[in-house]
Parts: structure tokens; sequence; C-alpha cells
């Protein structure tokens, strides 16, 4: 399978990877099917997404899907995050993905929405 430009560069460089120790907000989860695991930890500010950041072992769709997701978000109203449709992200994502590979976009977007709906993880 060829990646897109899109998700070939935010995998390899991503905007968003690495820890946010000031979080309030945070979740993990994975996808059993390919074994992807995703923890995104954001901070709200004013119910506006003040700052977020991903990490975990993922593929590189997965990894791409939560970056360009991030960058969605960031700024905007915590509730926007509810409202982000796959099919928005898969326009971000520029590439035709496999119904096997859909979890991959997915899962970042359950976790984002897991995260800001209060369901945290230990540190």
């Amino acid at each position: 399978m060829l990646y897109s430009h899109v998700i070939t560069e935010r995998f390899r460089r991503p905007r968003f990877r690495g820890a946010l120790p000031e979080a309030d907000a945070r979740f993990e989860d994975v996808n059993p099917l390919c074994g992807d695991r995703i923890r995104i930890e954001c901070r709200v500010a004013e119910g506006r997404v003040a700052d977020a950041r991903f990490a975990g072992d993922s593929c590189a769709i997965c990894a791409a899907s939560a970056d360009l997701l991030l960058e969605m978000v960031l700024g905007q109203p915590a509730e926007f995050a509810h409202g982000v449709s796959v099919e928005r992200l898969l326009e971000k994502l520029e590439a035709d993905i496999r119904p096997s590979r859909m979890k991959c976009v997915t899962l970042p977007l359950s976790v984002l929405q897991g995260a800001l709906n209060g369901k945290a993880v230990a540190r």
C-alpha cells in the first residue's frame, strides 16, 4: 500500500507528538486488530482546546490521523471534537483507506473524545 504524501509527512514529522505535562484531560486506547496504541493529552482553557499532544505506538495512518486531528481541534471549543467526522479526517489524509484499516483512522478520534469526556487514565 502506498501512503499519501500527507500520511507520509505527518508520520515522519508530526507536529503534535509528545507529552503534555500540564494536561487536564487524557485518555488512551488500543486497536486490538493491529496493535495501534494512542494516548492523547489535552489542556482545556475557557472551554477551548488550548494545547494537545499524542503519543504511542501506531502505524503511519493512525499517527497521521492523530496529528491532523489535533491540528483541527486546537483553539476550538472542546465540543468541536465531538463533531469532527470520519469523512473530514479522510479528506485531510488525502488517501483511500481500506475498510480493514478504518480503525487506524478512527482510533485517535475516539481517544480524543474520551479525553474530553473526562475519561482520564493514570499518569
